[in-house]
């Protein structure tokens, strides 16, 4: 049964920096390429970042460039996204997502955390 669970939400300030965590189980994370997105209420999903396998090779949306960065640990089998320079628009619930390579489709996600919260208050 695969899970991924989100944490490290909540509150700050504009300006602040938050750090997110996803704990990955029953996949196999070292063939999985990962993803943060967020979605805010009215709005539609939107992809925030995502880290290869091997976590080499990152990319991010152009709204968090600069100041987001996705890395992972193979090891705990966490991924994280470290956020900094927040701002009120970062308000949303952040999902993390993985891309299993022995499951499904290559380049679709596979499975979903349920979500955690970040506000940015100005």
């Amino acid at each position: 049964q695969v899970q991924l669970v989100e944490s490290g939400g909540g509150l700050v300030q504009a300006g602040r920096s938050l750090r997110l965590s996803c704990s990955a189980s029953g996949l196999t994370f070292t063939s999985s390429h990962m993803g943060w997105f967020r979605q805010a209420p009215g709005k539609e999903r939107e992809f925030v970042a995502r880290i290869s396998d091997n976590g080499r090779t990152t990319d991010y949306a152009d709204s968090v460039k600069g100041r987001f960065t996705i890395s992972r640990d193979n090891v705990k089998r966490m991924v994280h996204l470290q956020m900094n320079s927040l701002e009120p628009e970062d308000t949303a619930v952040y999902y993390c997502a993985a891309d299993d390579a022995h499951f499904g489709l290559l380049g679709e996600y596979d499975y979903w955390g349920q979500g955690t919260q970040v506000t940015v208050s100005s």
